[in-house]
């Protein structure tokens, strides 16, 4: 029996290791919570690293919290400490897969796709659909998508005296540029 494991193991990292990846670790993630009449709520991180498995689509991403920035030095401050929780929750993932993906189908001319996964934020992990664009050029995949998330379901509080400045969703917004590994 622990030949049999052993070996599935093997097969199975065998299987990895020959998939096309492909990744970034520049990708760009943001957010928007903005209000009419209020500031601007809007953070970006450069620094996302993505990972595609081209074989099959499935991804992953993972970003420091601390790396999204803001236009003000104390909205950032106050994101990582009350809503984020950066110290206690010091990255956001997302695992998934890019539904009917296939790469021989890529080309030049972008293609809508449906991207299926889980988003972990603030330690909960949620089930998100996001609509997505493909394209490849020079050798590289380029994908840009977006989807809508609420604080609540992340079980992020926003204070009552800032409610009305805050979105119920919010706007994320994500952009990859992944070479093969």
């Amino acid at each position: 029996m622990k030949k049999l494991a052993l070996l599935s193991v093997l097969l199975l990292s065998a299987g990895y290791a020959s998939a096309q990846k492909y990744s970034s670790k520049t990708g760009k993630v943001t957010f928007e919570a903005s209000v009419p009449l209020f500031d601007d709520i809007f953070a970006q991180d450069d620094n996302n690293l993505v990972i595609l498995n081209a074989d099959n689509g499935e991804m992953a991403s993972v970003s420091n919290v601390k790396n999204f920035h803001f236009k003000t030095k104390l909205m950032e401050e106050h994101f990582n400490e009350s809503y984020a929780e950066s110290a206690k929750y010091p990255k956001t993932t997302f695992k998934g897969k890019i539904v009917n993906f296939d790469k021989t189908k890529l080309t030049a001319s972008p293609q809508k796709y449906t991207v299926q996964g889980t988003l972990n934020f603030h330690g909960v992990d949620k089930a998100v659909n996001s609509a997505a664009t493909l394209y490849t050029k020079d050798g590289k995949i380029y994908m840009q998508g977006g989807f809508m998330a609420k604080p609540a379901d992340y079980k992020v509080t926003i204070p009552k005296m800032v409610t009305k400045k805050v979105a119920e969703n919010v706007n994320i917004e994500y952009n990859y540029v992944m070479v093969k590994q």
